[in-house]
């Protein structure tokens, strides 16, 4: 199976097909940071979104982004992994025009009142206002390169394309050059991420490009007033004298902008709301619990606070137990309740036990902690299903859900136990109705609602030692007795 092909946006009909028809329109030239810097204060002055999909942000980060944007400072932001880093500076190339001018065929997408090259401004002296120009779309003036140690100046820069030399042109003649991905991403925004994993002598190759705006190509100096943004991303512990990044280097950002994981429990959901992918519906206490349990990892003494738990971690808590929660439902297919309706798919608490093994890789524990890593995130896991316990269901009468159990009947629940099964084995509860409310579960829900919110109360209980509980050999969790 082929892979689609990208769509190429196409420029209205209505644009502009050559350089006279440019000037008549009134088109005045404007550099990237020039041209980010009007956008952005249009958007600042109109109300409108400055940068969509960024979660957490708005009072820290992206102040600070803005006064980097307006001054005109290429940036770089530094954040332990998973922050949205990415996302950030991926979400700056919005601010740049929809569509911008360029002279056809440039492979340094020139503007054809700017020309770059000897070639290219003999074009414009040769054809005059019959110039024909094409059109840009924002989309793709971004460029963007993941540093790796293997990554060469070629890459980045440039290098002398043989093929050219052996046609008989001389070193110095630009056309001799094959140009890197700066260069062609010139007129946009050009990203460097994890900076610091570029070999020094790499790093010298920027320098040039942040401050005097040339390129070096194998000792050739080439004048090339490259017009651009610059952002580059790392870790802060990478980011230092004691690490891999060179001074010089970071005496030509203009900004270091300092990213963060959710400060708070509300925006680290707001995240997961956002980014994660359910196959099945996820309800919010659950949803709170994974928020919960993330927050409580990245604190805890056992984990290396300097590579950081990704936000991405409770997102894909989030997709793990939505994708438990359609498992149950694709296995018990064939059962039906009462009523003669199939179970769907609505992820309990109980579906989270499994996410401290398939996700344990992407924590990184300290050295002393080997071998004891499921144990750690799943007393994590049982805190943070406390945590929510007590913030939803505290100061509620639950009596009537102690009372199931006082008589010796046990209740059976488990990922393979049905929504209608668990419902039948507690009855009508006394006080149902309450915790469904506070669990925002409506006065109606679907019954794979209700056995979420009663599984939610039962494992509440044993966690605050007023039930008991024990797990079968068959992986059901068996309720019953005080703890």
């Amino acid at each position: 199976m082929t892979a689609p092909t990208p769509v190429i946006p196409v420029p209205p009909a209505d644009l502009p097909g050559t350089l006279g028809a440019l000037r008549a329109a009134g088109h005045q030239y404007r550099t990237v940071k020039q041209e980010l810097r009007d956008n952005l204060l249009a958007r600042m002055r109109s109300g409108e979104t400055r940068f969509s999909g960024i979660v957490g942000y708005d009072d820290t980060v992206l102040p600070e982004v803005e006064r980097a944007l307006l001054a005109g400072h290429d940036m770089v932001l530094l954040g332990e992994r998973g922050q949205g880093k990415t996302r950030l500076i991926r979400a700056l190339g919005s601010l740049l025009d929809e569509w911008t001018p360029v002279i056809a065929g440039s492979v340094l997408n020139e503007h054809p009142m700017r020309p770059l090259t000897p070639a290219s401004v003999a074009q414009v002296a040769e054809a005059g206002d019959d110039l024909p120009i094409g059109w840009l779309h924002r989309s793709m003036r971004y460029g963007e390169k993941l540093a790796t140690p293997d990554t060469s100046v070629g890459d980045l820069i440039g290098d002398v394309d043989p093929i050219r030399i052996a046609q008989g042109r001389t070193l110095g003649d630009p056309e001799t050059i094959h140009f890197g991905l700066v260069p062609r991403t010139n007129r946009g925004i050009f990203a460097v991420n994890e900076l610091p994993d570029l070999a020094e002598r790499i790093q010298v190759a920027l320098l040039n490009v942040l401050e005097e705006r040339d390129i070096q190509v194998r000792g050739y100096q080439l004048r090339l007033p490259l017009d651009l943004l610059l952002v580059a991303s790392a870790n802060p512990e990478d980011y230092t004298n004691r690490g891999r990044i060179i001074t010089p280097l970071k005496d030509r950002f203009g900004a270091e902008i300092r990213t963060h994981y959710p400060v708070d429990l509300e925006l680290e959901l707001a995240l997961i709301r956002q980014e994660a992918d359910l196959v099945a519906a996820v309800p919010e206490h659950v949803l709170e619990v994974l928020a919960r349990f993330a927050r409580a990892v990245r604190e805890s003494p056992s984990v290396d606070p300097r590579s950081g738990v990704s936000a991405r971690f409770a997102i894909a808590a989030a997709e793990t137990v939505a994708g438990a929660a359609l498992r149950r439902a694709g296995l018990l297919a064939a059962s039906v309740d009462p009523d003669g309706r199939p179970e769907t798919a609505v992820a309990r608490v109980g579906d989270a036990v499994s996410v401290t093994s398939t996700l344990r890789g992407k924590v990184e524990f300290e050295s002393g902690e080997e071998g004891r890593e499921i144990e750690i995130l799943a007393h994590l896991l049982r805190t943070a299903t406390a945590e929510t316990f007590r913030a939803h269901l505290a100061g509620l009468d639950l009596s009537g859900f102690t009372a199931l159990v006082e008589d010796g009947t046990a209740i059976e629940t488990g990922e393979l136990v049905g929504s209608a099964e668990l419902l039948r084995q507690v009855g009508t509860v006394p006080g149902l109705a309450k915790v469904l409310d506070r669990l925002g579960l409506g006065d109606a829900p679907t019954p794979e609602e209700a056995a979420a919110a009663v599984e939610f109360v039962l494992e509440g209980l044993h966690l605050t030692r007023r039930l008991g509980k024990d797990v079968t050999e068959s992986g059901r969790t068996v309720y019953g007795g005080r703890g």
